[in-house]
């Protein structure tokens, strides 16, 4: 598909264009011409859109799309185009279907279904069977079937020897674990953060020590059998000076945040509303700033929105019983543009295709076009209709959010909200 992009501001780090305002010609999915002003003699369309901004194309390290076994929450197909119309040209789709993605016909199952979308689709596979924790899954036959990492999703491998097996086998073929950091028997029936709220409201808590001791012990792991692994969506200040300091000592380690654990605390949880049951739990305030303290100075490496449509029979229930997780593709953005400067989120947002794909990309002339459309302007109030999925339930409901995704270009196709 042939476009001209007129009088967007590009925001690319990488790129020779960053920061300037430039028409960007794309042919056959290929970036053709930036300059100031481009002609248009071949009559191709163009997109002139208010405080457009564009980017190299975002990339979501944790999605979940149910199908298989849970399409009512959502499908493959939906999931894809809500991810297009929300910014993202890439996501990383979590095994926690039925059946587990935890064989190489489940990799080819979800890339078959994924063909022709503008979004593109990367599987993680399961790291154990079933994500049951016990016996490694079938990892090299699943790298080659296309898996980009290997983790169970929200799911501690409580059993550090398997851990350790697990890394140093993907070791052999280059490939990442995704080790989620809980202590299960820390955890017990924690259903929120242990503290002032949790007691006041007579909720089971979760204390910090779960997350932050379960991360101690997956890096001592990490040092022994180098190899490398992703501990994903970190909560608290101690975890993320845990990893600081993993960094420093140069353990290939990497870690992500989900957006509503830099933009949200447990105060949330006042009206007993699940749409805020979420794990990891909604931390403090003080861990909320450490946590966007962190991006900025480069400990955390990717933003993810964690989205995890979840139907209303499994929410709307008591809070103990309520299953957790929050959609997020289509608040992402504009909820990350309230707490942190628009560089550090494109910066975060693109991280993941470099971290889980081996890929770097920028907007250049000659390049292949994988473009996200935004503006950084847009106040608004986030509203159901603003809500893509087939699931609502979002913690950002009611929310003042700035900016907005326009949508994408990517696969040779352009697609806008």
């Amino acid at each position: 598909m042939n476009v001209i992009l007129r009088k967007a501001k590009i925001i690319d780090a990488k790129s020779v264009f960053h920061n300037q305002i430039m028409d960007v010609e794309i042919t056959d999915g290929i970036i053709k011409s930036i300059d100031k002003s481009l002609g248009n003699p071949n009559n191709i369309q163009e997109i002139a859109l208010p405080d457009l901004h564009i980017s190299t194309g975002w990339f979501d390290t944790s999605v979940c799309f149910g199908e298989p076994g849970f399409e009512d929450r959502e499908t493959i197909a939906n999931g894809l185009n809500v991810a297009a119309r929300s910014g993202f040209t890439g996501v990383a789709l979590q095994p926690n279907s039925t059946p587990s993605i935890d064989n190489q016909s489940q990799i080819n199952f979800v890339k078959l279904k994924s063909n022709g979308f503008a979004t593109s689709l990367y599987p993680i596979g399961a790291l154990t069977k079933n994500s049951d924790g016990k016996d490694l899954a079938e990892l090299f036959d699943m790298k080659n079937a296309g898996a980009v990492a290997f983790g169970d999703y929200n799911s501690t491998i409580d059993n550090s020897n398997l851990l350790k097996i697990a890394l140093q086998y993907a070791a052999d073929f280059d490939a990442l674990v995704i080790a989620f950091s809980q202590d299960s028997t820390i955890k017990g029936s924690g259903v929120v953060n242990e503290g002032i709220v949790s007691t006041r409201l007579g909720l089971k808590g979760i204390p910090a020590l779960a997350e932050e001791l379960q991360i101690v012990k997956n890096l001592f792991v990490l040092e022994y059998t180098g190899g490398k692994m992703h501990i994903p969506t970190i909560s608290t200040a101690k975890s993320a000076q845990l990893i600081r300091e993993a960094k420093a000592k140069g353990l290939n380690v990497t870690c992500s945040v989900s957006v509503h654990h830099l933009v949200l605390t447990d105060q949330k949880l006042e009206t007993f509303d699940t749409r805020f049951k979420v794990s990891p739990p909604l931390r403090i305030e003080s861990d909320r700033l450490a946590l966007i303290e962190a991006v900025k100075d480069g400990t955390i490496d990717v933003i993810t929105s964690d989205h995890n449509p979840m139907d209303i029979e499994h929410k709307k229930m008591e809070f103990d019983l309520a299953k957790n997780g929050t959609i997020g593709l289509e608040s992402a953005f504009g909820a990350l543009m309230t707490v942190l400067p628009i560089e550090d989120i494109i910066e975060k947002l693109t991280a993941g295709r470099s971290l889980f794909l081996g890929i770097e990309q920028a907007i250049e002339i000659d390049k292949p076009a994988n473009i996200s459309l935004f503006s950084a302007k847009v106040n608004y109030t986030f509203s159901k209709s603003d809500i893509l999925s087939k699931s609502k339930n979002s913690a950002f409901l009611g929310t003042e959010l700035q900016g907005k995704a326009h949508g994408i270009y990517n696969n040779n196709q352009l697609v806008l909200a």
